[in-house]
């Protein structure tokens, strides 16, 4: 691995060998041999989930590079669709799946939906309880043997974010089982929808979707990648409906917290049932094929390791902490930060190592700020996004 040869950067960050900046979680992917676009390092996973892959070349176009889930398939009439799209998928590993081990399409299995959750016993016949995490770890196993060239993604539901989630049955509260199931998996993933959640407790408090990721993060130990899924619909919900800039909030909190990979809903069942409600609605379609263009013009930054307290954000305010990472390419530095709250605040950044006057581009925002040996500050609205670039010295 090469250093980086930003200025901004001195010795205290690279004085440590450069394994210290390997990304586990990128290794874990790369060292399956089909892995396709999830081992690339110049893409960023943004999958879609459980849609008809007679949109997929309308999803390829909003910046989605992955399919999450077939319905009843994969089937050969599925996956041909999306080859022809130049969609890769994530599906259940059935006999018809097998068979195209040697493609390129399908480029990871997955176990079923949400695990952890009570598990139906059929119409009218109530909940029993979550599959055990071993069954998972088991299925997990098997599917390893059959084909060990492709990760297994495991999605698991609210109760990693909220340990409140009724829908947990008799697990309710129970979050250690979580370290349990993330043992039958390769790629940790999970869902939580704060905008149309229906509970007072996470309602609008877009905060538990950071909370889910860090969390996925310990339970894992850091030895797997972490992903998530992000709302962008009203789901179910009869008034509640994400904007444009809570979508673009949750999802780079989810990045700067250590997600890898990202998941949208775009079903939405009111006022009617819409298995692609994300294609029919213009505004909302365009604001999502923005962000993900920029984590896709991103990706090779976002792919790096995270460079540890590269750098720090004080906000002016106690009750709302704006969060921030720090990545590095060979030309520049780039921080990424997100206001926690639905609140104004101000943010003081004290970049570690910096020298200086260096001139700060807000990519995306039209405008520049100035850093003083490695502090600057910025002002944010609730819920904001702010990413910066700053470039090596001869490209002030």
């Amino acid at each position: 691995m090469t250093r980086c040869v930003c200025v901004l950067v001195v010795v205290l960050l690279l004085s440590s060998s450069p394994l210290a900046w390997s990304s586990p979680s990128v290794a874990e992917v790369a060292r399956f041999s089909r892995a396709g676009v999830l081992s690339d390092p110049k893409a960023f996973p943004i999958g879609v989930w459980l849609q008809d892959p007679a949109n997929a070349t309308r999803y390829r176009e909003a910046g989605f590079n992955l399919y999450v889930g077939l319905w009843k398939g994969p089937t050969e009439q599925q996956l041909q669709g999306l080859e022809q799209a130049g969609m890769s998928v994530i599906c259940h590993q059935n006999s018809v799946g097998l068979t195209h081990r040697e493609g390129s399409t399908i480029v990871g299995w997955m176990h079923q939906d949400e695990p952890d959750n009570a598990q139906s016993r059929g119409k009218g016949k109530g909940y029993g309880p979550p599959v055990r995490p071993q069954e998972i770890v088991e299925g997990y196993a098997r599917m390893r043997a059959a084909d060990p060239d492709r990760p297994v993604l495991l999605n698991l539901g609210q109760g990693v974010a909220w340990d409140r989630w009724h829908g947990r049955g008799v697990r309710t509260n129970h979050p250690e089982d979580y370290p349990q199931y993330v043992k039958g998996c390769d790629i940790a993933s999970f869902d939580i929808y704060p905008v149309t959640h229906s509970h007072q407790a996470v309602s609008g408090n877009l905060w538990y979707v950071a909370r889910g990721v860090q969390r996925l993060l310990d339970w894992t130990e850091g030895r797997r990648p972490v992903w998530n899924c992000i709302e962008c619909t009203r789901i179910n919900h009869p008034n509640n409906k994400p904007t444009p800039h809570q979508v673009r909030c949750e999802v780079w909190m989810s990045i700067i917290h250590g997600s890898t990979g990202l998941i949208y809903f775009v079903h939405e069942w009111k006022p009617k049932f819409r298995e692609s409600a994300l294609l029919g609605d213009p505004e909302m379609l365009a604001a999502v094929t923005r962000i993900n263009r920029r984590i896709q013009t991103l990706a090779p930054v976002l792919n790096g390791a995270t460079i540890p307290n590269g750098v720090s954000a004080a906000s002016s305010r106690t009750d709302v902490p704006i969060a921030a990472m720090m990545k590095c390419s060979e030309d520049a530095v780039y921080v990424f930060a997100v206001n926690m709250r639905a609140k104004l605040a101000r943010a003081t950044f004290t970049m570690l190592g910096a020298v200086g006057s260096r001139r700060i581009e807000v990519l995306d925002e039209t405008r520049t700020l100035t850093s003083v040996d490695g502090v600057f500050q910025d002002d944010f609205k609730p819920w904001d996004v702010h990413l910066y670039r700053i470039a090596s010295e001869d490209e002030r």
